[in-house]
């Protein structure tokens, strides 16, 4: 594949990505058909098929980019910090976290669905990025916490991002789900993305240091 092409499909995929995300904006992935998506951008639309084989591989390549830009986060942090407390490092990783509302949205899907109906290359190329941005929080670990050991960065790891597919939906309550939780006398308390977040941080780190 010539430079010229590879260039062509790069940006023809990051236009399908950002159509994508445009609708994504507004309505639900239920909602959005990906004839919609081909039909947002400014080549032919079933040229759609050429880059994706499904709606799912869309929706998992606009997680994927959502994990890469937030390993660029990461990153960005690291190399402007040398040194921060654990306090600091739960309230920088959460904000890093939280300011990419449409990563914890795409997170809260039916990752499952999305997964199997997308073809292996497909998913590999996911896998890295979500594997990039583990291997990048535990740099940070490293970085800002050099008292934790390799297995207690694991275990850090292995609680924090499990937790993440749940911020989005506990944090963004309709007011149908208000009123249903009132009705079965649940007392919701709201809390922001980023102070679930931090709490859950401070508390992984500071349990950490305890033991």
């Amino acid at each position: 594949m010539s430079r010229g092409s590879a260039a062509l499909t790069a940006a023809r995929r990051e236009e399908i990505l950002a159509a994508c995300a445009k609708l994504y904006e507004s309505r639900s992935f239920k909602e959005i058909t990906i004839k919609e998506i081909g039909a947002a951008t400014s080549f032919t639309r079933t040229s759609i098929y050429n880059y994706f084989e499904t709606k799912e591989e869309i929706f998992l390549a606009l997680l994927q980019r959502e994990y890469e830009l937030w390993v660029e986060a990461l990153n960005d942090v690291m190399s402007r910090r040398d040194v921060m407390s654990r306090g600091e490092l739960a309230g920088t990783l959460a904000r890093t976290l939280t300011d990419r509302p449409r990563l914890l949205r795409l997170l809260s899907m039916n990752l499952f669905d999305m997964e199997a109906n997308s073809r292996p290359e497909r998913l590999a190329e996911f896998k890295l990025a979500f594997g990039a941005s583990m291997e990048a929080v535990e740099r940070m670990l490293a970085k800002y916490a050099p008292d934790m050991d390799g297995a207690s960065r694991k275990r850090f790891l292995y609680a924090f991002f499990p937790f993440i597919y749940g911020i989005y939906p506990y944090t963004s309550v309709t007011e149908k789900q208000r009123t249903a939780m009132e009705r079965a006398g649940i007392h919701y308390v709201y809390q922001s993305a980023y102070d679930l977040t931090r709490n859950c941080l401070e508390k992984l780190l500071i349990k950490d240091k305890e033991d």
